[in-house]
């Protein structure tokens, strides 16, 4: 059965992508081909891909992903990233499932969900 390896985001901007998956998210970089317009980022077993894309495709930059990143302390995080100039579409919100989760949005505009997972998760 194949299993998900990596996950891409379009951009518009890789170098101010690669800033904020990076720095800001704190993701560890694994590859960058910037002549390719593409970088890579450990996000546990999944990578995740940044592809820069231009022109007529240009349109896929700047959506809601459907990508959900962990984090242990939401409030904590939200805080941090927030403190560093990070745009959040939905500030933490408890969700009617149980979940608790943000969405945060990246340069490009595309929006991610932050999610703490034990929260969603209990026990």
């Amino acid at each position: 059965m194949p299993t998900v390896s990596y996950v891409n985001v379009f951009v518009d901007d890789l170098a101010r992508a690669i800033e904020f998956y990076g720095t800001k998210l704190g993701l560890e970089r694994k590859h960058v081909d910037l002549e390719h317009g593409y970088a890579s980022f450990a996000a546990g077993p999944v990578s995740l891909g940044l592809a820069a894309v231009e022109g007529e495709h240009a349109a896929l930059a700047g959506r809601l992903t459907g990508i959900g990143l962990a984090v242990e302390d939401l409030a904590s995080e939200h805080a941090r990233l927030v403190g560093l100039g990070v745009a959040f579409a939905m500030p933490p919100t408890r969700q009617p499932w149980g979940g608790f989760m943000a969405l945060v949005t990246d340069p490009a505009g595309n929006t991610l969900y932050l999610d703490e997972l034990a929260a969603a998760h209990p026990g």
